[in-house]
């Protein structure tokens, strides 16, 4: 499978695009750059969003693709899914006719343009070649990462925005994570903040990756804080984990 970065920051400044992981050109993992990123064309090929948890940079995308769906006049439908928290939030506080027009009912209220799924956590979907769970992670608010599985078995596993936890770490179970994207948005000097707000520093990451089981093949590191970055780089250097890098807006994977 390919997972193409539409972006990976942290916070929004110019040049920087926030969260969102396409893979296949049709399956979305959050949707913070979405519209910023993809062509019209690009944006029309997508079937399916799963969004990790309800703050304004992993949604922000969704009521600016119903608009360019709505304006081409086409007929076009997109899944936003996410855990029974995520989707009330989505539905209440942005595509509530005002903060946005509420696309779950336009054009028509049996028809709308976005269909809202809720997902139970560690329950899997199907879709397309993929099987996809969410996984309860420790964030300020509900949120899931998600473990992606293609038919050849390979996995990846996407945990959104996360503080330390256990419990998803044993769910994963002993099968090898080919591929694991995890955030650290913070320097070890805020690892107080990191926690009280669900996020991780480079000691923290060191500590998660201790309970994983087998030792992901690569790990990508998302969701930086920019004003952060070169500390937070430094930082995730004196870890000398080989396999470990930093994720790039733009770039393509292949797992």
């Amino acid at each position: 499978m390919k997972i193409k970065v539409l972006g990976c920051s942290g916070a929004a400044l110019p040049g920087h695009h926030l969260p969102g992981l396409l893979v296949d050109g049709k399956i979305l993992f959050d949707a913070g750059s979405l519209t910023n990123v993809l062509d019209v064309k690009a944006q029309l090929k997508i079937e399916n969003i799963f969004i990790t948890h309800a703050h304004l940079d992993h949604v922000i995308g969704i009521p600016f693709l119903a608009d360019n769906i709505i304006i081409r006049n086409i007929r076009h439908k997109v899944n936003i899914l996410g855990i029974r928290p995520v989707v009330r939030t989505i539905k209440k506080d942005l595509l509530n006719s005002s903060v946005w027009p509420d696309f779950t009912v336009i054009p028509r209220i049996q028809n709308g343009i976005l269909n809202l799924i809720e997902l139970k956590a560690s329950q899997s979907v199907k879709i397309n070649d993929y099987t996809i769970t969410p996984y309860k992670v420790n964030h300020s608010v509900p949120a899931v990462g998600y473990l992606v599985e293609d038919k050849r078995k390979r996995r990846f596993f996407y945990t959104g925005d996360t503080g330390p936890f256990d419990a998803t770490w044993k769910k994963l179970g002993t099968e090898p994570l080919h591929c694991l994207i995890i955030e650290v948005s913070f320097p070890n000097r805020m690892g107080k903040i990191a926690i009280q707000t669900g996020h991780l520093t480079p000691q923290l990451l060191r500590k998660e990756l201790l309970k994983v089981k087998q030792v992901p093949e690569r790990i990508y590191i998302t969701h930086l804080k920019l004003q952060y970055f070169k500390t937070i780089k430094k930082e995730l250097q004196q870890l000398r984990i080989n396999n470990l890098r930093l994720l790039r807006d733009g770039e393509t994977i292949e797992v």
